[in-house]
């Protein structure tokens, strides 16, 4: 696997997994699964997957900047960001050859 996996990446492989589904299927159920979550983050909702991790949104009030090129003050807007905060599953799993290693 590489470093990067893309949405139809993500797609064929629960296609292959799952051959009893239709690849037109799978591309529906991973794209109404997208469409909940981020409905549900611009609601101000929380999703969360057990074992895998939760998604949030977090403001960002409006601030003094600096343009990195000029260095001149710039002002920036307030935004609202996605988080992801990683369940503990998830993170073991990541650390599991680092802490057998160790």
């Amino acid at each position: 696997m590489g470093l990067l996996m893309i949405k139809s990446e993500l797609i064929q492989k629960i296609a292959a997994a799952n051959p009893h589904l239709y690849h037109r299927d799978v591309d529906k159920i991973v794209n109404v699964i997208f469409d909940e979550i981020i409905k549900s983050l611009e609601n101000g909702g929380r999703v969360e997957l057990r074992g895998f991790g939760a998604f949030t949104v977090k403001h960002r009030p409006a601030r003094k900047g600096r343009n990195p090129r000029t260095g001149k003050p710039v002002n920036v807007e307030e935004k609202f960001v996605p988080f992801f905060k990683t369940g503990k599953e998830l993170r073991e799993r990541l650390n599991e050859d680092y802490n057998a290693a160790g």
